[in-house]
């Protein structure tokens, strides 16, 4: 009986000749040479000891590369994309961690992950592309590991096709292995909610070290057939550029790129008014409303605002399109897992009761790896725990809360940061704004709030602890207000909260 919850499965849709992946000043590379690419990836890790569930690191830069190689190394081996950008020590802690079987980096690197594979004893693979600089083609080059692959050829639905750490913010980082079911499942659930299809085409500014960018991205596009043109990354001075060039009917990012966008949007309107966009789509935070509303004011176009964690292959829940109902300030309907909320007993608690949102279906996990004291805390009944809050409507729409670790203990009064972000964003001066706790003697934390102006916008924190004061209690009203010109982010560009305090200066 064929496997149909491979990665390789997903390109079943896909034209021979129809575009798969691209990107600025590349040869687009087709369905039928996404194939090839495979089979020859494949077949090249095999001959160099590695295959199935095998831990293969890459470090690539973002890019059409970098998708291409995912989706071809996954389909022979366990991939495990790693940020670029880091030191030496985190890649010696990250390559060990994964046990690392082999390290993939682009030809004429100088990244600091050689010196840390070399440490480690890690064979290194070389992608070389032709002597083209825009094909996206590519080899894998390289010596032989001592002994061959256990398992070689074609991964099977159950293998691993990705592990990700956890971010680590308050413990040591968790493994989390997704297998091609995981995966596959995710992909196409985005694709069925998103309506995608062959001419759909995503621009991709998220970094391909996360799986907001591999799976919503990168593996919805090809699960539906269409096209996704890679980025080398964010950057809002390039945003319109990159626009015009890929020609995109939709594209994906976090709440904190949306805003940098609209902050140029003004300079591009006449380009605006003729872009074909379908939808926009944002994840991996909350999405402030007025945030929403102006980005659909300025693009013609709605905002999909969805719900993803690793642990779940990115999605668990997204607004659906119009003309369904879409509601601001929730993270819209389960896809393809059941949602449930729990009370700290582990009883399900009825619609419109808050608690801990619980999520169990195909794309989630089995379980982090090689840590069954995590896995006894993240498990309950077979529902994994998100650490989020939340509310279920009588609809079934999901509102999230906060992060459970980040809610604020006011001397025992819980403060749910999210609720201080959607009252600051509407004063008329502020562009970016984040609450966060902040330790105190007596009360044990105390609320704050790091804020962005708009440009041209003058406001003092006296003035907006006022403006907050008329539309909050008294204890949810920031004692801290710090203005800043940006406001530090992860490598993802989420805005942190946990440590923010310290990273400051506060503490």
């Amino acid at each position: 009986m064929p496997d149909h919850q491979r990665v390789l499965d997903l390109l079943g849709n896909g034209e021979n000749e129809a575009v798969a992946i691209t990107g600025t000043d590349r040869q687009p590379l087709n369905y039928s040479d996404l194939q090839g690419q495979i089979e020859k990836t494949i077949s090249q890790l095999n001959r160099l000891g590695v295959g199935r569930n095998d831990p293969v690191a890459i470090v690539l830069p973002n890019g059409p590369e970098m998708a291409a190689a995912f989706v071809a190394i996954a389909s022979g081996a366990t991939t495990a994309p790693l940020n670029p950008g880091y030191r030496e020590e985190e890649f010696d802690f990250y390559l060990s961690d994964l046990e690392t079987r082999l390290l993939v980096v682009e030809e004429g690197s100088r990244t600091p992950a050689l010196s840390a594979a070399e440490k480690l004893g890690i064979p290194v693979a070389r992608l070389k592309t032709g002597s083209d600089p825009r094909t996206i083609e590519f080899d894998l080059v390289g010596k032989p590991v001592a002994s061959g692959p256990s398992l070689g050829g074609v991964a099977v639905s159950e293998d691993i096709a990705l592990v990700l750490h956890t971010s680590g913010t308050t413990a040591r980082p968790k493994i989390v292995p997704l297998s091609h079911r995981n995966l596959c499942s995710s992909a196409r659930h985005i694709l069925q909610g998103l309506a995608l299809v062959p001419e759909d085409r995503c621009l991709n500014v998220m970094p391909l070290f996360h799986i907001h960018g591999l799976i919503a991205a990168v593996l919805s596009s090809l699960a539906a057939g269409a096209s996704v043109f890679c980025t080398p990354g964010f950057n809002a001075l390039k945003f319109f550029a990159s626009m015009k060039e890929a020609q995109p009917s939709w594209y994906t990012a976090v709440p904190t790129m949306h805003q940098a966008i609209l902050g140029r949007a003004a300079r591009n309107r006449e380009f605006i008014a003729s872009t074909r966009l379908r939808f926009l789509r944002s994840s991996s935070a909350s999405m402030p409303t007025p945030v929403m509303k102006e980005l659909e004011e300025t693009f013609g176009a709605p905002l999909i605002e969805a719900y993803g964690m690793t642990e779940a292959s990115h999605q668990m829940a997204s607004n659906p399109l119009p003309p369904a109902v879409r509601k601001p300030g929730a993270v819209g309907l389960p896809t393809g897992v059941e949602i449930s909320i729990m009370d700290p007993a582990g009883r399900h608690l009825p619609p419109g009761s808050t608690g801990e949102v619980v999520i169990r279906g195909p794309s989630v996990t089995d379980g982090y790896q090689n840590n069954a004291d995590a896995n006894a805390g993240a498990f309950i009944d077979g529902w994994f725990r998100t650490g989020d809050q939340g509310v279920l409507d009588q609809e079934g729409y999901l509102r999230l809360t906060g992060r459970l670790k980040e809610i604020i203990n006011r001397g025992g009064e819980k403060v749910s940061p999210l609720e201080i972000d959607e009252v600051l964003i509407t004063h008329p001066a502020v562009a970016q704004t984040v609450t966060f706790a902040l330790p105190h003697q007596k009360l044990g934390e105390e609320v704050a709030a790091a804020i962005v102006l708009k440009e041209g916008a003058e406001t003092s924190e006296g003035e907006i602890r006022e403006f907050a004061s008329q539309r909050l209690a008294d204890f949810k009203v920031p004692r801290k207000i710090i203005i800043l010109e940006e406001i530090p982010k992860g490598p993802t560009g989420k805005m942190q909260r946990i440590g923010l305090a310290e990273k400051l200066g506060l503490t």
